[in-house]
């Protein structure tokens, strides 16, 4: 039997985690955006570092508030105001690690959360609605087929 590598099948991982939203959660900026952070799977739980919370709460910002598109400059600027100081290869390594998770896109060196397929990409319902659509449709589809070619190959009264 030919041994599968596991890792190298692995196109995109999504982790996402559906938290209660509670009163307390919607108290402050910060709750707020360290329950997205989680719930979007860029803060794993018990995680102390507030990097990636702040980096996440200004792309927010930008995106729903100000709608607009900053560059490195002003995603500096806004955390320094409403975090704390972050240094730019900080700022940049989380920029590339959401990139990576298909949270962020970036362009002429501006930065926005992935556009939706369909609809107002500064409308935080349409964002949030579509934005891992596309990637469950396709694993879905994958799961059908391999559960299809599961029941093609089943082994009556034994093991295979």
């Amino acid at each position: 039997m030919v041994e599968l590598s596991e890792s190298g099948l692995i196109e995109k991982e999504l982790t996402l985690r559906n938290l209660r939203l509670t009163k307390e959660v919607l108290e402050t900026r910060r709750s707020i955006a360290r329950w997205l952070a989680l719930s979007l799977g860029i803060l794993n739980p018990g995680e102390s570092r507030l990097s990636s919370v702040a980096v996440l709460d200004a792309l927010m910002h930008f995106q729903f508030v100000e709608k607009s598109n900053p560059d490195v400059n002003a995603l500096m600027l806004y955390i320094g105001k409403n975090w704390e100081e972050i240094n730019e290869k900080t700022l940049r390594y989380h920029l590339l690690r959401m990139k990576r998770m298909g949270l962020v896109e970036n362009a002429q060196g501006k930065f926005c959360l992935r556009s939706p397929s369909v609809g107002d990409r500064f409308d935080a319902h349409t964002w949030a609605m579509s934005l891992y659509e596309k990637d469950y449709r396709e694993i879905a589809a994958k799961v059908g087929d391999a559960i299809t070619e599961l029941k093609s190959k089943s082994v009556v009264g034994g093991s295979a």
